[in-house]
């Protein structure tokens, strides 16, 4: 390169420095009743832009592109959405269905699935384009169409997920997206509603809604189907109203402990996951909705479904024990903590703001305003599976 050129380069280059920014601290605020989100900053704890036109997040997720800089928002209304974050506008959305529940993103970042309430299945989408790949329709052994829930992404780049009325599990390879391979796991229990992977990706585990007990597949060894977990969980017992479904995707993993919220009981399950048995139970507020472990695992912190949606404990995980109860405010419904754990934001959706806690002091440290805010992501989830 001549040296008039290189200098041309360089002084471009500088010249654009101003103007770039990395992703790393960047996130998502949804703001549910506007169908519109926030791209907030981590570092500086600020609002950057405000995107409107996402149509209904009601119960709206997020996941990101590799790189950081896409976010791919999955609504109620079939909606999906990708996000450019650093120019704070919608890159392409589409409506790909008439009601969905939530997506994920492939291994190697190229596909985006959606799994479907309405009609039913997961669709496949390219990354880039959102251009259709192709669709799975969720028909179970009885002929019927389901709901799918659980979606989750799994290395080999698969995609596991469960249908509700089926009562199956299904795990799709998508090596080929426009051809994809389908794995059926028949007869895991009544009514799977929502699902987690661990975070090495090797076990899936459905809650299960029509009867007591989970559903657990290893993935290292799929043909073995799956097994019943914690099966004797509840039986007998009179159980409490359930408000609010736990969102499993919430379930905090610490360590060699799993803390899982326990459906139509105050309190979290504590369950050891080398045998996956029960070890413990933690009383609570109230209903759990979700447990959420910080990225160090010393704590977890809970929410709460309605009438006791106003509160947060914070637990150790060495003494099992709630060490602080919290009150940020009417309705909170979501936290997310920063990627190492300093700080989690907590949604107070009727407060109409989100809140900034230390988590070593666990005090508020900042207040943002939102309208009615609900999910909360951060682009670190771009590096984890099953997020």
């Amino acid at each position: 390169m001549r040296a008039s050129a290189a200098v041309a380069l360089l002084a471009l280059l500088a010249a654009g420095c101003a103007s770039v920014r990395g992703t790393g601290d960047l996130g998502l605020v949804v703001e549910r009743a506007d169908g519109a989100v926030q791209v907030v900053d981590t570092t500086r704890m600020a609002r950057l832009a405000r995107i409107e036109g996402l149509g209904d997040l009601s119960h709206a997720s997020a996941v990101f592109s590799r790189d950081e800089r896409y976010a791919y928002v999955f609504g109620r209304d079939g909606g999906l959405t990708k996000v450019d974050l650093l120019r704070g506008r919608i890159v392409r959305r589409i409506r790909q269905a008439g009601n969905s529940i939530g997506g994920a993103i492939s291994q190697d970042g190229r596909v985006i699935a959606v799994s479907n309430y309405e009609p039913g299945g997961v669709r496949l989408f390219d990354a880039v384009t959102l251009e259709p790949l192709a669709e799975i329709p969720a028909v179970g052994a009885d002929g019927r169409r389901s709901k799918v829930v659980g979606l989750v992404d799994a290395p080999g780049r698969r995609f596991v997920f469960s249908l509700f009325e089926a009562g199956e599990i299904w795990i799709a390879d998508v090596h080929d997206p426009r051809r994809p391979q389908v794995q059926r796991i028949r007869e895991v229990g009544r009514q799977p509603y929502d699902a987690l992977v661990t975070p090495d990706g090797r076990w899936y585990i459905a809650g299960l809604f029509g009867e007591d007990g989970l559903a657990l597949v290893d993935l290292w060894h799929p043909e073995r189907g799956a097994r019943r977990i914690l099966p004797h969980y509840g039986r007998g017992e009179r159980r409490l109203p359930v408000y609010k479904m736990p969102h499993l995707e919430g379930w905090a993993i610490a360590g060699r402990l799993a803390f899982l919220p326990a459906v139509g009981r105050h309190e979290l399950l504590v369950v050891e996951t080398e045998g996956w048995r029960e070890v413990a139970r933690i009383p609570v507020h109230g209903q759990p909705v979700f447990a959420m472990a910080r990225p160090d695992g010393r704590q977890v912190w809970v929410n709460f479904a309605h009438p006791d949606n106003d509160t947060v404990q914070v637990i150790d995980t060495e003494s099992l024990r709630v060490v602080r109860t919290l009150r940020p405010g009417p309705a909170v419904l979501h936290m997310e903590f920063t990627p190492r754990g300093e700080q989690v934001w907590i949604s107070v959706r009727d407060g109409g703001e989100v809140q900034v806690y230390d988590t070593e002091r666990l005090e508020p440290v900042a207040r943002l305003e939102a309208r009615y805010p609900s999910g909360i992501f951060f682009t670190a989830r771009a590096h984890r599976i099953g997020l």
